[in-house]
């Protein structure tokens, strides 16, 4: 992405609901997005549970929001944070705002955000209750982004289609080609994005995905749409144009199955 085309984005984190330590895939894999110009970190920072996050805050460039408990049971950080969502958005030119947190209290301002028109970048632990990770643009799981990270420096060379991942992340019984419910997802969104003949470039698939779903193929530890789309097996696949860099997919008749 060339940088006059960077887009711009907002990450605000809740310390108190998410671990320091995935930090560093959350930033990665926020890249391939825009550039994030608004670090900012909210929490007690005399509570010795976001020592992680202290140590991270330089290196990362994150401003830290000092937040503190007045009262017993209520969550301060979560109003501090709403309160500078809803100043940002008044006052800066965003393309997305990114909320990293566990919690679902998040998504009323969710529904706030997107309403004007700007995409929604959610990570969260695999606690994360399903209705903020479904009211988000995008929501990936911290514990799968970071394995796959770290499965990714180990074995850079694997095979596409190798499950390895995949049972890094869904555990050892699970088939992705039997996964009849991710299958008739993908398709109806093939079907959906295709040209006439029942073709349909990748691109068009995941750009599709991004402006109505909140699923990611990080979470089915796949880095690439069309390495997912090769997997589930349903897809005829084919490379065109420059240098065969174009990923087409269709479904597959019954006759080259």
């Amino acid at each position: 992405m060339s940088q006059q085309n960077k887009k711009n984005i907002a990450m605000f984190i809740d310390c108190d609901n998410v671990s320091a330590k995935y930090v560093k895939s959350i930033l990665e894999d926020l890249s391939q997005y825009g550039t994030v110009n608004i670090r900012r970190a909210y929490g007690d920072w005399k509570d010795t549970k976001l020592i992680g996050w202290e140590k991270n805050l330089h290196t990362y460039n994150i401003k830290p929001i000092q937040q503190f408990a007045y009262t017993s049971g209520k969550n301060a950080t979560d109003i501090a944070m709403i309160i500078d969502i809803m100043d940002t958005l008044f006052t800066k030119e965003l393309e997305a705002i990114v909320l990293i947190t566990s919690d679902s209290d998040f998504t009323p301002i969710v529904s706030r955000i997107l309403s004007d028109g700007i995409t929604v970048y959610g990570y969260g632990e695999s606690k994360t209750p399903m209705p903020f990770v479904n009211a988000c643009s995008q929501f990936i799981y911290v514990e799968k982004l970071s394995a796959f990270e770290e499965e990714s420096s180990k074995n850079s060379t694997n095979d596409s289609t190798d499950d390895s991942p995949i049972r890094n992340y869904v555990g050892n019984n699970y088939n992705i080609r039997k996964d009849f419910k991710l299958i008739n997802f993908l398709k109806r969104i093939v079907e959906q994005t295709s040209d006439e003949q029942g073709w349909a470039d990748v691109k068009d698939v995941s750009k599709h995905i991004r402006q109505n779903y909140s699923f990611s193929h990080v979470n089915y530890g796949f880095k690439k749409m069309g390495e997912l789309m090769k997997a589930v097996g349903v897809f005829e696949i084919e490379y065109v144009g420059d240098r065969n860099t174009q990923l087409m997919i269709r479904i597959l008749s019954n006759k080259h199955k």
